[in-house]
């Protein structure tokens, strides 16, 4: 319960900074990091997911491991330039999640790979970081699309408290 405790508070204090007014005419209202919008749901939806699913902070980790995570073999797969392979599944909370959020989790996990990934291209291929962003335009703009419909779907989901319209997810 210590986690729930813990996430409702999150929520709360988001929820907070996203629906205060300024305290001052003329101040700028301050929003909250996007990266941290983005979390907060994250989390509020991967919570709510394993609770359907029975399980509780108390549970074996292994089966809170699977639930989150997902099992069996990985269906998403994408080889970096690095030579790496980067690998995620499907069927778990934070697949879920990350479809609720990103309106697509196989586009995001790959464009979000890419992205995450350009400093090392670079300083295995020896260009400039510069140049290989250049070479990674579209990616760049995808993660970008996706990003911003994921802090809009993040947002709406922490003001209006309803993580799962969908039903079981």
């Amino acid at each position: 319960m210590r986690a729930r405790t813990a996430t409702a508070l999150a929520v709360l204090t988001l929820l907070t900074l996203l629906t205060a007014s300024a305290c001052t005419a003329g101040a700028a209202r301050q929003e909250p990091p996007a990266d941290d919008v983005i979390k907060a749901a994250t989390r509020a939806l991967t919570d709510a997911c394993l609770t359907r699913r029975g399980l509780t902070p108390e549970s074996d980790r292994q089966r809170v491991s699977n639930a989150l995570f997902g099992t069996g073999r990985a269906e998403l797969s994408l080889r970096l330039s690095t030579g790496h392979v980067v690998r995620s599944h499907t069927d778990g909370c934070l697949a879920a999640a990350q479809e609720r959020l990103y309106g697509d989790q196989v586009r995001w996990f790959r464009t979000s790979v890419v992205v995450n990934n350009l400093r090392p291209e670079a300083v295995r291929t020896g260009r400039p970081l510069s140049e290989v962003r250049a070479a990674h335009r579209a990616e760049i703009a995808e993660w970008r699309r996706l990003r911003a419909h994921a802090l809009t779907t993040a947002t709406a989901l922490l003001k209006g408290g309803t993580p799962h319209p969908k039903g079981n997810q």
